[in-house]
């Protein structure tokens, strides 16, 4: 227990350094995080970390293979493809807006945009498309965003996520999701890190604490059934369970938070949607 402390003190003294005035960037970032996980979870995979705490359970991923064979959702991301495959006004389609019809290309979002110096994320990157062809945008809270984000970030499915940190704009975003990641807040105090570094692996309740690199590489994903949830609606479950006041959607703190969440799940193969408990 005690080299267990030491290891997560020294690992998340390494992760803060960018802030601190050392020169830890987002890759030594990463690479300390790998090696962390390594260690508390000597029998899990790279590859295998896009599956959360399933990897940690034989039970589980048998269970999810089963309900991935015949999806209980795939009506609904039916729905996502025909919002899709619509045509605008003018007769283009959304897979106009994107190189290669929108295939292998969810995995370079979010990215950071230096015309507006903000994140872009591929939900902002759908309505752009809207925008840009006449059309009113979607709310970034609705069902059908999150549908017709399923179905699009479906045409990645094996995609390796591809999240790119380049300039001074990209770093401080990244530095922002960072340091959103591991700053406390709420009535009980907690970060993110510390369900999901200092406990990986750890119940709480009757579930399994997944590791944080992974996470971002199957959004949005159906809960019991066919309940839609998308990446910072996850986020603000998150900050309610810590009693923490959740943020708006689309918020320059979450879209910070997603960019640094994703480049860590850089390497990892996408598969969008799925299921989860």
């Amino acid at each position: 227990m005690r080299r267990q402390r030491r290891l997560t003190t020294f690992f998340i003294c390494l992760l803060l350094g960018a802030s601190m005035g050392a020169h830890a960037g987002p890759a030594e970032d990463r690479k300390a995080l790998i090696e962390y996980y390594k260690q508390q979870l000597p029998d899990i995979k790279f590859e295998n970390y896009n599956m959360g705490a399933l990897a940690m359970n034989r039970d589980a991923m048998d269970q999810y293979d089963s309900i991935m064979t015949f999806p209980p959702f795939v009506l609904d991301v039916d729905v996502g493809r025909v919002i899709w495959e619509k045509p605008f006004k003018n007769a283009k389609h959304f897979s106009d807006c994107f190189p290669d019809g929108g295939k292998n290309i969810a995995g370079n979002y979010p990215y950071f945009d230096n015309a507006s110096g903000k994140v872009v994320t591929f939900e902002n990157a759908i309505n752009a498309c809207l925008k840009a062809n006449g059309e009113a945008e979607l709310k970034y809270d609705s069902r059908e965003i999150g549908l017709v984000t399923a179905y699009a970030k479906s045409l990645s499915d094996g995609m390796k996520v591809n999240v790119k940190v380049s300039g001074p704009g990209a770093l401080a975003a990244y530095e922002k999701g960072k340091q959103f990641y591991y700053g406390r807040r709420g009535q009980l105090n907690f970060s993110c890190s510390i369900c999901h570094i200092d406990n990986v692996g750890k119940f709480t309740r009757s579930e399994q604490l997944s590791m944080m690199i992974g996470q971002a590489a199957h959004w949005p994903e159906f809960r019991e059934g066919t309940e839609l949830l998308t990446l910072q609606g996850r986020f603000r479950q998150c900050n309610k369970n810590t009693r923490s006041v959740p943020l708006e959607f689309n918020s320059e703190e979450y879209n910070n938070l997603e960019y640094f969440l994703t480049y860590m799940s850089n390497g990892l193969p996408m598969q969008t949607p799925v299921f989860r408990k």
